[in-house]
This record gives C-alpha cells, structure tokens and sequence, in this order.
C-alpha cells in the first residue's frame, strides 16, 4: 500500500490460512525518496511530458514495490514460491471518478517479473467502470473482519483524506470519504517546522482553533455532498489551503484548525451517516496523533479505540486489506460493496499479471 501521504510503502505478509481476521506473518516499510515523493506530488497537475514522466514513475514505484516485497520475504525466511500473489495498490496520482477514471500509478508486469509472483494491480477502474467512485474500498474487508453482531461500530481510517465504514449489527453496510485526514495537517507541518509530520499534535495543541477560518473550510462543497463519495488532492491540497487564509494568521493556529477540521469532518459525517454507532474505532496514521484522538473523543462522545483492540494492527490495515482483495480477485469473488462505491452490482476487482 502506498497512498495519499505518498510517504512510502507498507509491505505485510498475510496468512489466510486460519480465517478472518487474517495472520500478519511480518511487515515491512520503505520510506519514499524525497525526489521520489516531489516528482509524485507534481504529477499530480499538468505538465510537460507528463505522459513520459507517469510512465517512468510506474517503473520505479515497482522497482520499490518490488524491493519491498523481497526484503519482507527475507526479514520472515519465505521462500517467494510460497506466496500466492501480491495485491499492490498503487500510487494514485488522479482522481477523477465522475469524469470515469482514476489512476494507480504501477507497472504490474514489471512487479511480477521482478519477484516472480502473480501481481495484482489497478483495482478501482472496474468499481468506476460500473458507475462507482472506485472508492473507498476497504469498508469492504472491514465488514468482512471486523463486524459485530452486538456494537455498533465505526471503522475510521484517517490516511492522507480520512475515511468512515459503519458497520451496524444486522444492517446494511455503508462507506466513504469524509475530508482531509492528515494530508494538510503534515503539508502545513512540513512547511512551517520542516519536519514531515506534526509529532503527536503538538504542535496543534499549541495553537488556538480560529472559528472563521473553520467555518470557512467546512463550506466546501464536499462535506455537504451526499453519499456515496471519494475524495482526494483534487478537492483538499495545499493550494486549496491557501486560498482559505487571509495571510495574517499564526502558523500554530492554523494547524490547530486543520486539526479541528479533520476532527470535525469526521464526527460530523459518523453523526449524520453512521446514526447511534458505539464506538470508533481508528486506522491509519492519524491514530497516532494524540491530540486528534482526544478531540474524536471530545466531539463525539463516544469511546475513541484504534482498530488494535479488535486484532488488527492500525498501521497495517490498508495493506492488509489490499492483500484480501487480491485474494479476492484470484478467487472470483466481488470486492466492492456497491452501497459504499455506488457501483451499479458487486465486481471482481484488480488486474492479473501471472509469474
């Protein structure tokens, strides 16, 4: 898994074997270069020779993908024959669902040369291809896993755009992207303090919220949308930011209204989508944002847990999931859940480039 934080690769091994929820045999993390990262963050607009430059890009993202896997195979001493395939998400470098595409930047013939195990790539164009968002698609593994039939739980991954799986017992499944997680939060971070992320929120907590600028934010057309929806750097980018601030404003206040705009995005879409959930429980980089989990807590009322106390690993969740729908893919099984994506019937998801 590599997503909107474009930070690096998350590489897990997972073993099925045994049921649901699966076996995390071992992990593994690569760190994106930073010219790596900065030619990813400028294809994310148009430009020259762009068609050439997302090309080179896919090549050298699965020469990383690749690297990846194999160290993770040797770090657990397992054989590569061993593996039934890899599920590799891809970097996403456009969006664009309601123009039809979206694009997972991966070259998976070359990943599967590379390592010599079937590769499974691009698994959002069929989900768009059905009328669909193309995401997001792990609410999908989280009511496969992490239902239950006596709490009515919310699953929240807060990635670079923050995500919601209601999951109420007995009921129907629903999903989707609910704003910025920490993707402005670690841009104004890296900005201000040089450094990639706000260790902790403390940075944030330093500040004082700006209810003007807040609001202003929480206009965006996006939170007002109605479900199913996605999201990514085309609606929530630092140029965005930008243009919502009148100049004059401590950098630390600013972040500490990021923070509260995540915090909100999220508490305000469980209330209107996820009607008398229990408990959250969080995903995703932003669990480990200390100051962000208490203002979850705060707004919501509710208890605010990482998705550890129910056997699955935080940091490791996406990956895990993509892993799950190759497996899924391999076996013919659907991996969307149309409710969540709006896709007109479930599909088979993911491209095979066999070893």
């Amino acid at each position: 898994m590599s997503g909107t934080s474009l930070d690096g690769v998350d590489a897990v091994l997972t073993d099925f074997a045994s049921g649901l929820p699966p076996r995390t045999v071992g992990t593994h993390y690569l760190p994106y270069p930073a010219d790596l990262r900065a030619r990813l963050l400028a294809l994310h607009t148009s430009q020259a020779d762009e068609l050439h430059q997302a090309s080179l890009l896919a090549r050298e993202l699965s020469q990383l993908y690749a690297r990846a896997v194999l160290e993770l195979l040797q770090k657990t001493a397992t054989p590569p024959a061993r593996i039934q395939a890899i599920g590799c998400h891809g970097q996403t470098i456009r969006h664009r669902p309601e123009s039809g595409y979206t694009i997972q930047l991966a070259n998976g013939a070359l990943l599967a040369e590379l390592t010599g195990i079937t590769s499974i790539i691009d698994f959002r164009s069929r989900d768009i291809a059905a009328g669909g968002q193309g995401a997001p698609l792990v609410p999908a593994f989280h009511a496969a896993t992490l239902s239950s039939t006596s709490e009515h739980r919310v699953i929240v991954n807060i990635g670079g755009i923050a995500n919601l799986t209601d999951l109420p017992p007995g009921g129907k499944v629903t999903g989707f992207d609910c704003g910025p997680g920490n993707l402005l939060l670690d841009a104004w971070a890296e900005l201000h303090l040089g450094r990639p992320i706000d260790e902790s929120g403390a940075w944030a907590a330093s500040g004082n919220v700006l209810p003007a600028l807040l609001e202003k934010m929480l206009s965006h057309a996006f939170f007002a949308a109605p479900i199913p929806k996605s999201a990514g750097r085309e609606q929530f980018n630092p140029g965005w930011l930008q243009q919502q601030l009148n100049g004059g404003e401590a950098p630390q206040d600013v972040q500490a209204t990021l923070l509260e705009l995540t915090a909100h995005g999220i508490v305000d879409a469980a209330r209107a989508h996820c009607r008398g959930f229990d408990a959250l429980y969080v995903c995703g980089g932003g669990v480990h944002n200390s100051a962000l989990m208490r203002r979850l807590d705060v707004l919501s009322g509710k208890p605010v847990r990482s998705t550890a106390a129910l056997g699955i690993d935080p940091d490791w969740m996406e990956a895990i999931a993509f892993a799950w729908l190759a497996r899924q893919c391999l076996q013919g099984r659907a991996g969307n859940l149309p409710a969540v994506t709006g896709a007109s019937g479930p599909r088979v998801l993911g491209a095979i480039y066999p070893a």
